[in-house]
């Protein structure tokens, strides 16, 4: 079975990092995008970024692009994300998922995770 463990989560003041790391199993990591949603509270769901291991391809949503660096270990299974610049505004709940390429640059949501908490204090 699928498998997504996200960790690295935690309480930061704004202008701080944090890496949060997602250990997969049970899927064939090279064939599919691995990356992050985020929800805070009260808001929707947000893709946040996401990457193909077998090209490198990163996807960034507008919130986070250049202040977000998201990356991939294929032999251990795993994605990281970098996130420095942190601002109040990205503190939510970090899903670590996996979505399907389905042409026409259209992914589909598969699994994700239970989240890790980030918070960003001013």
């Amino acid at each position: 079975d699928v498998q997504l463990q996200a960790s690295g989560g935690g309480s930061v003041q704004a202008g701080g990092s944090l890496t949060l790391s997602c250990a997969t199993s049970g899927f064939a990591f090279d064939d599919y995008r691995v990356g992050w949603l985020r929800q805070a509270p009260g808001k929707e769901r947000e893709g946040v970024s996401a990457i193909s291991s077998s090209t490198g391809s990163a996807h960034y949503s507008a919130s986070v692009k250049g202040r977000f660096t998201i990356s991939s270990d294929s032999a251990r299974n795993t994605v990281y994300l970098q996130m420095n610049s942190l601002k109040p505004e990205d503190t939510a709940v970090y899903y670590c998922a996996v979505w399907s390429d389905q042409g026409n640059n259209r992914y589909d949501l598969q699994w994700w995770g239970k989240g890790t908490q980030v918070t960003v204090f001013s």
